[in-house]
């Protein structure tokens, strides 16, 4: 199943090669027998192809769920303008939706070209129809009117007026700007700023705080106003973030306003870019602050081709996809360079991206050693791990992490001696992602100074581990066991001493065939 970010192409490219159905036309209870546009002969119908229909502010739903109603229908156009006209046809699982403008619908498909759009969990195909409007007979469409009369007082702030009792509950006055978030299926991490690009295409997302809670990771975010935080969630609520994973759960917070007091990973108050980031937080990045204190969505709009914000956001989401999931046919390989090659060896490297993901082999290059190659065991997981360390600083050098043309690294030719500079890793036990849906695919965070520690033994003390982690020159700044004591939270001086001791200690032999694992946490002491 694609998700909200999914690279799968959809609209106009997906039904390219599928011929509209005469029947929708011709059928005596499609309710369309008062739309005319020269499709009622049979024949010129089937040679009328998708792909050829020009923009109109009529687009053709198909492939809906059984399930589905009018107000998810609408849900799809709602965030992109008003929805004018709804006719849905039950029997054939389709719906005609028409939009108040062209733009706004040019705008809609575009979106949707790149992410998948779905009704109940189930992925839709959208395109434009060649009707240029919906004459539908009123009498036997009152259903669907009263719903649209609903969802417009709704956008525009008001009450639903009377007689618009079928209406759905999902369409009574938001009763808050603030959305409490929670992720299903969290195989790869969702960070702040994807959340901030996603829902960003429902208004001005104004404050957002990240939270794990019964060991699930959730969020709240707020709006600048309660019927965005509605149109959010009537449209996002069971959308999936990624392929086939992080499901959102949104439901309205009983708060009504967030109180941020930090700018960083976890947290962030877009009205106050000068909030100070806490301790040992990665902060924001001043240009950064500075673009989102002008307007939330100008870095958004900054994206090349954007009609408007909206399609910016789209075009954004579809970015933060690619970050964690990799362009189809690319190859799992990264060039990492400026590395300090006094210090790295393959181990090293192995060690440190082996927390993104399991990497198969590592090559130093002979003629430039501040250089290696480094195969992942796909291109997801070389996305992932190329997505958190380009920038983070190892052995004082800030390390760049770019993907390679190369397709796989060799290895040497038998009997060649290269030094050492390349080690293959296929057959490592100490890969972290071999088990499909592995707890570890939960537990991936970006480089922090807070390191997570695990299977302690029952002999070692607080004493023993900070000695451990202190001896190459760092400074464990505070400790915290859990209460079992087999694992326990350390927060290094720096997010590079943290790095340098995961690199060092992880999978180190602490007594009894104890192996120390090491990870990055999101949390602080």
């Amino acid at each position: 199943m694609e998700g909200i970010v999914s690279e799968v192409g959809v609209g106009v490219k997906r039904g390219s090669d599928e011929l509209l159905s005469s029947s929708v036309y011709n059928s005596p209870n499609s309710g369309m027998s008062s739309i005319s546009d020269g499709t009622s002969n049979g024949s010129d119908s089937k040679k009328f192809k998708v792909e050829d229909a020009p923009p109109s502010r009529v687009l053709h739903i198909r492939k809906l769920p059984n399930e589905a109603t009018e107000t998810e229908v609408i849900a799809l156009g709602l965030p992109f303008g008003k929805v004018t006209n709804i006719l849905t046809l039950k029997g054939k699982n389709q719906a005609f939706l028409e939009m108040e403008t062209e733009e706004a619908a040019i705008t809609m498909v575009n979106y949707y070209t790149a992410v998948s759009p779905h009704v109940r969990n189930t992925p839709v195909i959208l395109q434009y129809s060649n009707h240029k409007e919906l004459k539908t007979d009123s009498a036997g469409n009152q259903r669907a009117q009263a719903v649209l009369q609903a969802v417009s007082a709704v956008q525009g702030g008001g009450m639903p007026t009377s007689g618009s009792s079928a209406s759905e509950s999902a369409l009574t006055p938001a009763p808050s700007p603030v959305l409490r978030i929670i992720i299903d299926n969290m195989f790869y991490p969702v960070t702040l700023d994807v959340l901030q690009q996603i829902f960003s295409k429902f208004g001005t997302v104004m404050k957002i705080i990240t939270f794990t809670k019964n060991n699930q990771f959730q969020a709240l975010l707020q709006y600048s106003d309660p019927v965005n935080a509605q149109q959010a969630k009537l449209s996002l609520d069971g959308q999936n973030i990624y392929n086939a994973c992080c499901t959102l759960r949104i439901d309205f917070s009983k708060l009504v306003n967030l109180n941020v007091k930090y700018n960083n990973d976890k947290s962030r108050d877009y009205t106050r870019p000068e909030l100070p980031a806490g301790d040992g937080q990665p902060g924001v990045d001043p240009s950064v602050a500075a673009a989102f204190s002008k307007d939330s969505s100008s870095l958004l709009g900054k994206i090349p081709g954007a009609m408007n914000p909206l399609s910016a956001a789209a075009a954004a989401a579809a970015a933060a996809g690619r970050v964690a999931l990799g362009h189809t046919g690319s190859s799992g390989v990264l060039l990492a360079s400026n590395l300090n090659e006094e210090m790295v060896t393959p181990q090293s490297l192995f060690t440190l991206f082996g927390v993104y993901g399991d990497v198969q082999r590592v090559k130093i290059l002979y003629n430039k050693k501040d250089s290696a190659l480094i195969q992942m065991a796909d291109a997801n997981q070389a996305q992932l791990a190329m997505s958190h360390l380009n920038g983070q600083k190892m052995n004082s050098k800030i390390i760049r992490v770019t993907l390679s043309k190369h397709q796989t690294v060799q290895l040497p030719r038998e009997g060649l001696d290269d030094q050492g500079l390349t080690k293959d890793f296929t057959n490592s036990p100490l890969h972290r992602f071999k088990k499909p849906g592995s707890k570890n695919f939960q537990n991936i965070f970006p480089p922090s100074g807070t390191l997570h520690l695990s299977n302690i033994p029952e002999d070692i003390t607080e004493d023993d581990l900070r000695v451990l982690f202190s001896n190459s020159g760092s400074t464990v700044k505070a400790f915290k066991f859990f209460q079992d004591h087999k694992m326990a939270l350390l927060q290094m001086a720096s997010v590079e001493e943290a790095i340098q001791c995961l690199i060092d200690l992880h999978n180190y032999n602490v007594g009894n065939n104890h192996h120390l694992r090491v990870s990055f946490s999101k949390s602080t002491i």
